[in-house]
Formats: C-alpha cells, structure tokens, sequence
C-alpha cells in the first residue's frame, strides 16, 4: 500500500459501502441539479416568461457559486476531511432547493439556485479525498470512471424521469422533494463512513502560496489547457443547450427531447465507465500517458462539435448522444491531476481544478445563451438555427488552442525521444 494510504485493513466490500457508495450518491444529487434545466427550462419560461440570456444566466449559476466555493472547499477538504465538510454543505444545497421551490421572481431563483450550487461544490471532491485514502494510485482511474458514471445516472435521471414527475406534479413539487434526496447522501456519510486519517502538510488557511503551489504545477497547467475547455463546454450545454436546440432546430416536442437527453446521459456513464479503463490499458500495453489519451478524446469532442454546427436535422438526436459520451473525456484531467500531486494537495488540486472548470462552464452556459438571444426568438420562443451555429462555433474557437498546444508538445516530445541514442 502507498505510505499516504490509511494503514488501516477495509475489505472491498466495505470500502464500496461505506466510502464510495455514500459520497457516490452526493456526486449523483449534483448531477441531478446541473442538468434538470435542459428538461425544466419550459416549465421556467412558460411560467415566468424568461429569455434566452435570462434562462442562460439562471442556469448557469449553480456553476458560478460552486465555481467560486471551490478553494476554501478544497482548503476545508484538506483540513477536516470529507466526512466533516460534506453533510454540511448537503444541507445548504437542500434549503437551496427548498428555496427554488418557493420562489417566484427571477432574482429569488438565481439566488436559490446559486445557494444549491454552493452545497454541492464538494461532492465530486469530497468523493475523490475520501477515495484516495484507501484506493492506490493504479486503480483510481477506474474507480474515478465508476464515481463519474454514477454522476451519469443523476444526469439520466433529470431527463425523462424528471419530465415524468414535471408532468405529475409542478416544479416546485419537484424540487421541494429534491431537497429531501439531498438529505440521504448527508445522513450516509455522517454515519456510515469511517473516519480518515489523520492530514499532514495541510496549511491552516488560505494563502497565496498555498495556492500557486498547484497553479504553477507544470503538470497541472498543461492538463488545464487541454481538458479546461471541453471540460467547460461539456458541462455547459448538456445540462441546458442541447436540449433547446433540439427543441429549436429539430422541432422535437418536449417529450421526446426528454428521451433523447436520456439516452444522451446514459452515454455519460458508458463513456465514464470506459474512459478510465482505456486510459489504464493504453497506459499499461503502449506507454501512452493520460494526457495523450485525452487530447485524442478532445480532438473527437471537436469533431462532434463542428457536425453540430452543420444543424443537419437528422442528425441532431445522434450528435446529442454523442456530445455527451465523447464529451466524458475531459473528466480524465480529475485523474490525471490527483496522481500528480502529493496526498497532502489533493483537495487544493482538484477543487482548483473545479475553480478553472466550473467558472469556465458558467461563460460557456452563460454566454452561448447571449450568442442565441443575439438573434432574437420568434412567438414561439424558438431560435432560428444561425443562433446555434454561431454559438456551437464560438465554442469550437475556444477549444482549438489547447488541442494545437497538446499535437505541437507530442511531436516536439516524440522528436526528442528519436534523437535520444
């Protein structure tokens, strides 16, 4: 066992039930709440007769608060473990959504919905510091890939379930029991999961330097510039924008975008539960790193993404399947930073991660929003499909450099090992 894993014996058995299966379900309310705009939006403009901006920027917020809760999260995280900060910031996330379902003005549901944003901004982190007290460093790609699918039942479940329980109950119901779920993952962790060990080399506070220790990480910067992007862009229209366009563009009726998000989000977990498994294989029988798996992955993500700017009809359903499951890779940079810094880091490092993730994710959802509104909605509310061309372009543009960064440093890299005796 690694010297910074817990010394303490745990079978499999019960690692998965009380570790993983705890803060796995935390992992999946917060994947519930970052995509059931992309089925509730409707439901939001009919009754308070949002814009295209409005609705963007109402979406968006949960990724702005969590965005912004991640480095005194990460801090927290690092000093008292998991198992203290996360029942905490689950409660916060259940009056967030008790609060929505309440609220009747613009403004109280941003708000609201921020709240919700900021309670569940430890959920996958929390889950990744629980995990790497007890699973070694050779295994947490697959492990990581399990923690992601069950993020992809959370998504599944905002499709068409959460179209279902809209058509049997109103928004508000919905959410008012959505703070109840938010309670269980809380009550597991709390008392199931056993404590972790003891943290050392923890900085007491925030400060600068404790910051910049991962920022400047060479590692950690070229991770960055190749997955941030398409980390961003994912999280930012599957949990929104594929859903209004294919509304918009198809002309496909509620229910039936509905089941094809469904599909989509169950792409998530085909493609998580694959995604670690191809990493460790191609790592273990061609030598290939992480990162060269992922900037293979990026480059299919932005295939998907320039067919999309194409709006052929036909095709909308099956690029919406796709976007999601190809779009699973930027979740390797999870992986890839946790196995490059020190046990004493991992929460700074991968909640500084979410800081570049989830604020980018916000000007993606914010902003491809602005794009569409630009053109402005016929009586219908409906964009025309030069909106989304434009918007799916912009963040085409916003990917490329990374992805010509990662080919210029693997050939640079591959001529200096030829020139090696």
């Amino acid at each position: 066992m690694e010297p910074h894993l817990s010394t303490r014996r745990i079978s499999s058995a019960a690692l998965y039930l009380t570790v993983f299966v705890p803060f796995a379900l935390g992992h999946y309310v917060s994947f519930l709440f970052r995509s059931i705009n992309a089925v509730l939006s409707p439901f939001l403009v009919e009754s308070l007769q949002l814009n295209a901006a409005q609705l963007g920027l109402l979406s968006s917020a949960y990724f702005v608060a969590f965005g912004l809760a991640q480095l005194p999260v990460g801090i927290a995280l690092d000093r008292f473990g998991p198992r203290r900060v996360q029942p905490v910031l689950l409660g916060v996330a259940a009056a967030g959504s008790l609060m929505f379902a309440f609220s009747s003005s613009f403004g109280a549901l941003f708000v609201a919905r921020a709240l919700t944003g900021l309670g569940l901004a430890a959920c996958f982190m929390g889950a990744i510091k629980a995990l790497s007290s007890w699973v070694p460093p050779q295994k947490r790609p697959s492990v990581n890939g399990y923690l992601l699918a069950v993020g992809g039942l959370g998504a599944m479940s905002a499709t068409l379930p959460a179209q279902i329980a809209l058509e049997l109950f109103s928004w508000r119901g919905l959410f008012a029991g959505l703070a109840v779920l938010t309670l269980a993952p809380a009550l597991l962790i709390h008392f199931a999961t056993p404590p972790e060990p003891p943290a050392q080399g923890v900085p007491r506070r925030i400060t600068a330097a404790s910051l910049l220790e991962v920022y400047r990480d060479r590692q950690f910067l070229r991770t960055a510039a190749l997955l941030l992007p398409s980390h961003a862009v994912a999280f930012g229209l599957q949990g929104l924008w594929m859903g209004q366009w294919m509304q918009d563009v198809a002309g496909l009726d509620a229910r039936a975008v509905a089941n094809y998000l469904f599909w989509g989000m169950g792409a998530i977990i085909v493609g998580s539960l694959t995604v670690g498994h191809v990493a460790e294989w191609a790592q273990r029988r061609h030598g290939m790193k992480p990162l060269d798996v992922a900037g293979i992955g990026v480059a299919l993500f932005v295939c998907v993404q320039l067919l999309a700017c194409l709006n052929i009809v036909a095709l909308i359903p099956a690029l919406t399947i796709a976007f999601t499951l190809v779009g699973t890779i930027a979740g390797l940079d999870y992986t890839i930073v946790s196995q490059s810094v020190p046990a004493s880091m991992t929460g700074r490092a991968a909640t500084s991660l979410n800081v570049l993730i989830f604020m980018g994710a916000f000007v993606v959802q914010g902003g491809f929003g602005l794009v569409v509104g630009a053109w402005g909605a016929d009586i219908a509310n409906h964009y025309p499909p030069v909106a989304y061309q434009a918007a799916f372009g912009a963040a085409v543009l916003i990917q490329l450099p990374g992805l010509i960064g990662w080919l210029l440093g693997r050939r640079g890299r591959a001529g200096q090992e030829r020139m090696q005796p």
